[in-house]
């Protein structure tokens, strides 16, 4: 159905900046025209649609105790954040990217519940991203070494009682998956699931996590299909020290696999040194930051400016860990042009700049068509803002895209459009019962947090085994 949107303002990007009362029409999912000539309405501001370019589909950590603490000990934390329902927990976390206004998001899975077989886990949370109406990239996360530590875990868990031991290896040491079999899962679920709203890619976790031949198999399989690959990379302190100890060579090697190329994403690259930051660039690969989560975990500041320098492609994700774990979007888009966007007189880029960068990039990183520009033969991905909220002062005409980076936050989103649907307006989405899905998901972990009481109670213990073992094993020089 033909459909026309009135906008005071409408971004078209960082050459043709901001056009005033103008029109835009799409149909069938696709963007037709866009004229001047806008009749009376609200005033609003009328931009592309956001990417939430790293996310895994997960409850809201601090729920769980995950707070202050790095995130070596904030992974093996969050065992008691497992999904207690596939469907619920993605829906809630898809549903609350798309009221922020992001038309797309990546789901780098790294924990099934365990509740169901993996392919049936992906195709609940295929269905998940349906009812809610984003686009979804889904990779479904492997590794195969390194489950508690990166390195000999019995110096962590010798000397715990043999139940509490127990406990710790149920949870986390299971047999891994072989490369084949793990390329067989990724095609199984690509069959069941990939679509026009989907894309199904790679999902190795780490190099720390996976084995010299499950890398290979991954890089084969991805020149030979054209699969995209998403990966975490250098996040933190200990995983630098590792790579320099265990695999000093790493990036270099990974290229010379064929694993860096335009069809990977690497998340976080906060510990990438320069040399290593030319080779990513050179791959045409994109580096997705996730600035709040960095900070909620003590990670560390990446060096995006540098990266972006060289000619890194970037882009922007919440991580799960948004500022206020709010999954908002716009206000970590701000966060790293607040950090990064230059110092002085010397800019990174401009915010537009900026924006349109992180939107083009986010596309391709999620498998999400067109270059994210309002323009005809575009997708028609975009979203409604209100003006009068954005520029509530109305003194004199200032841009609005500069305001939305001076004051921008999800609360200002009237409505998200993707593909000629509306999947969210004044903070409510449309497809699915947002509040309905998280109270019956709280009643559900509530019922169930009392079986990991074990867990629970021996953490402290835990938790103080593994600080020793990294300050120990692997401290940085």
């Amino acid at each position: 159905m033909a459909t026309e949107v009135s906008a005071t303002s409408l971004f078209r990007g960082p050459d043709r900046g901001v056009s005033e009362n103008v029109v835009l029409r799409h149909d069938d999912g696709v963007i037709t025209e866009i004229s001047e000539g806008a009749g009376p309405a609200p005033r609003s501001f009328v931009i592309p649609a956001f990417v939430n370019a790293h996310d895994h589909a997960r409850a809201t950590p601090s729920s769980f105790g995950a707070v202050g603490m790095p995130l070596e000990s904030w992974i093996l934390r969050t065992a008691l954040g497992s999904p207690v329902d596939p469907y619920l927990t993605a829906a809630s976390a898809l549903a609350r990217s798309a009221k922020a206004g992001c038309a797309a998001m990546m789901v780098h899975y790294t924990r099934p519940s365990g509740t169901m077989p993996l392919l049936d886990e992906a195709k609940a949370i295929a269905k998940a991203a349906s009812d809610v109406g984003i686009r979804m990239a889904f990779a479904m996360a492997v590794r195969d070494q390194n489950p508690i530590v990166y390195g000999d875990a019995e110096p962590v868990l010798s000397g715990l009682p043999g139940d509490d031991r127990k406990t710790i290896e149920d949870l986390f040491v299971r047999a891994p998956l072989s490369p084949k079999a793990y390329i067989e899962l990724t095609d199984a679920i690509a069959a069941a699931i990939a679509g026009p709203m989907v894309d199904v890619q790679l999902g190795p976790a780490g190099v720390q996590w996976c084995s010299k031949p499950l890398l290979e198999a991954v890089a084969e399989n991805s020149a030979r299909t054209g699969r995209r690959i998403h990966m975490h990379l250098l996040e933190t302190v200990y995983q630098r020290a590792w790579a320099d100890q265990h695999f000093p060579d790493m990036v270099r090697w990974l290229r010379e696999v064929g694993f860096l190329s335009e069809r990977l994403t690497l998340a976080h690259c906060i510990h990438a040194r320069p040399e290593e930051l030319e080779m990513i660039a050179a791959s045409g690969a994109r580096i997705v930051t996730n600035f709040s989560s960095n900070m909620h975990l003590r990670s560390g500041l990446a060096p995006i400016a540098a990266a972006h320098r060289c000619g890194c492609a970037i882009t922007v994700g919440v991580d799960g860990l948004a500022l206020d774990e709010d999954d908002d979007i716009l206000r970590e888009m701000r966060l790293v042009q607040m950090v990064h966007g230059g110092l002085g007189f010397k800019a990174t880029w401009t915010p537009a700049e900026m924006f349109s960068l992180a939107i083009r990039n986010g596309r391709h990183a999620t498998g999400a068509p067109g270059n994210g520009e309002l323009s005809a033969g575009n997708p028609a991905d975009y979203v409604v803002i209100d003006l009068d909220r954005l520029d509530r002062d109305q003194i004199m005409s200032v841009d609005p895209m500069a305001l939305l980076f001076a004051r921008g936050n999800a609360s200002l989103v009237k409505e998200v459009v993707v593909a000629g649907r509306t999947i969210a307006r004044d903070g409510v989405c449309m497809g699915v019962d947002l509040p309905a899905i998280e109270r019956e998901s709280r009643a559900m972990y509530r019922a169930n947090v009392g079986k990991l009481d074990s867990f629970r109670r021996m953490w402290p213990s835990l938790s103080d085994r593994l600080s020793g073992w990294f300050e120990q094993q692997l401290t940085c020089q």
